[in-house]
């Protein structure tokens, strides 16, 4: 008998089965991956386990007891925590406070600030996850807030610890870093579910896998005994080629730029003095560590944040002072950095959420009315194109899993033949599949003319798509490097705030 078990796990939603009969098993003091394309069913399973949802049939044994979970609280309880990849912070309250909730150190009836902040420092300094724990949740970039939640498990010493994406915008000394606390948890007999896409992961730090396809069970592995191609084919039923070929293309003129471009943020320069250029027919990467300038500087260009002082131009134009509708207007298409807070409608369906931002424009409108019937089959070509698992274009977009909301983000701005493209982390959170086609979608951008800024926290997908590449450091342009001169080693080095000798 295993140390933990879900058996014939079964969730079902209106038009789509989410869990099929799922069994898994896991042991003590493993490291157990979950995969599978996106809509599979992953996080659909970890809800249930952690939870979050009931299932319509099936049970979890722990230990050989079986588990009623009604709740969170019933999880937490019985030593299982969870890493979501959709964060669950409390925006308004402290890092420390996050940390601590309802686990808080006291002096007598009073909760213990001071001490708690001092654990909280302790516990991320120990595994690698520097933060500032009076930092106030809502001015966290996304990757600080990515480090919060890892902490808040850890503070909570679960002995099952399930973690949903959590390496998604990590750097890779903060992934290896991560991996470490994972095996040394592991080794002290922690189980640990492993919830990701990144192959390479999965390889490096997981004992077992299980597969998960359409909703079932598509394989079980040893992850000494198999090898990326095994897992990709048990994935999508099909081979996947990773790496799609780029041609050589000279640059044209220039269709984005910033002049001295100097943001403010709590009293200091989050952007100090950027000027950068992208032109038609390249892809500029940057690269960094979350929190030195780049979600500050992507929304100065986009028009979401006050410009201190410098310029912004979109094929000439100033649009420095001018509203997001503007910019669009311009020629600017986006795909924001965070899919639930900015750059969709949860409530909204599908049709909606993919028309946001052009739904002006023909053929979604015509003389300044939305036309339903366009609106409808626009959307329902972009699902199947994007191949975007959803009951129907009507379905609330906040129904789905990340990187099926991932794929309505990336679907929206990519369909648009706008002359510049900004995409903010494009293939977070999606599957092997997904990444091939929105990298080969992206490149097609490049190829047609326009002008594509690609911010991302894989160096690996920096390194595959761009054409030039700079590294952001403390707010500043720290470096800039021809695609031939860059390599993993030299970015992360400057990354880091390092220099070559």
């Amino acid at each position: 008998m295993a140390f933990l078990e879900m058996i014939d796990i079964v969730k079902r939603y209106p038009g789509v089965t989410a869990n099929d009969h799922v069994d898994l098993a896991v042991e003590r003091g493993e490291i157990h991956a979950l995969m599978g394309e996106n809509g599979a069913g992953k996080s659909t399973l970890m809800s249930i386990l952690y939870g979050l949802q009931s299932p319509d049939e099936g049970y979890i044994r722990l230990k050989g007891s079986t588990l009623l979970l009604r709740s969170p609280l019933d999880a937490i309880a019985h030593g299982i925590g969870m890493v979501h990849q959709a964060f669950r912070l409390f925006e308004s309250l402290s890092v420390w406070e996050n940390v601590v909730y309802q686990r808080e150190p006291r002096r007598g009836i009073f909760v213990d600030g001071a001490r708690a902040c001092a654990e909280v420092e302790e516990l991320a300094r120990r595994h690698g996850l520097p933060i500032d724990p009076k930092a106030r949740v809502a001015n966290l970039p996304v990757g600080v807030r990515q480090r919060l939640e890892i902490l808040k498990a850890l503070y909570r010493e679960a002995r099952v610890l399930i973690l949903d994406e959590p390496t998604a915008v990590l750097t890779p000394a903060e992934v290896a870093n991560l991996f470490t606390v994972l095996r040394s948890l592991a080794a002290a007999g922690c189980t640990i579910l492993f919830v990701t896409h990144k192959l390479n992961e999965v390889m490096a730090v997981s004992h077992r896998i299980t597969v998960l396809r359409d909703g079932r069970v598509s394989e079980r592995l040893v992850t000494a005994q198999t090898d990326p191609g095994e897992i990709v084919r048990a994935m999508t039923g099909r081979a996947v080629t990773p790496q799609i070929p780029k041609q050589p293309r000279a640059p044209g003129h220039v269709k984005l730029e910033a002049r001295g471009l100097v943001v403010e943020k709590d009293g200091r320069r989050a952007v100090d003095e950027v000027s950068l250029q992208v032109r038609g027919g390249e892809i500029v990467g940057i690269a960094g560590v979350a929190g030195n300038g780049q979600s500050e500087l992507i929304e100065a260009l986009i028009g979401l944040m006050p410009i201190a002082r410098g310029s912004v131009l979109l094929a000439g134009r100033d649009v420095t002072c001018e509203s997001v509708a503007v910019h669009r207007a311009s020629g600017l298409s986006y795909i924001a950095e965070d899919r639930a807070r900015t750059a969709t409608a949860a409530t909204a369906s599908a049709t909606d959420n993919l028309a946001m931002g052009f739904h002006r424009s023909a053929p979604l409108a015509r003389n300044g009315l939305l036309q339903p019937k366009a609106l409808r089959s626009w959307a329902r070509g972009l699902i199947e194109r994007f191949d975007i698992k959803i009951a129907s274009e009507d379905t609330p977009v906040g129904t789905l899993s990340g990187g099926n909301l991932q794929k309505i983000v990336s679907a929206r701005e990519l369909a648009h033949n706008a002359p510049v493209l900004i995409a903010e982390q494009p293939t977070r959170g999606v599957d092997v599949g997904a990444v091939a086609f929105i990298h080969a979608e992206l490149l097609n951008v490049r190829d047609r003319g326009h002008g594509v800024l690609l911010v991302s926290a894989e160096l690996s997908e920096i390194l595959a798509l761009a054409d030039r590449i700079l590294v952001m450091y403390e707010g500043r342009i720290a470096a800039e490097f021809a695609r031939a001169q860059a390599d993993e080693a030299t970015l992360g080095l400057y990354m880091a705030g390092g220099t070559r000798p």
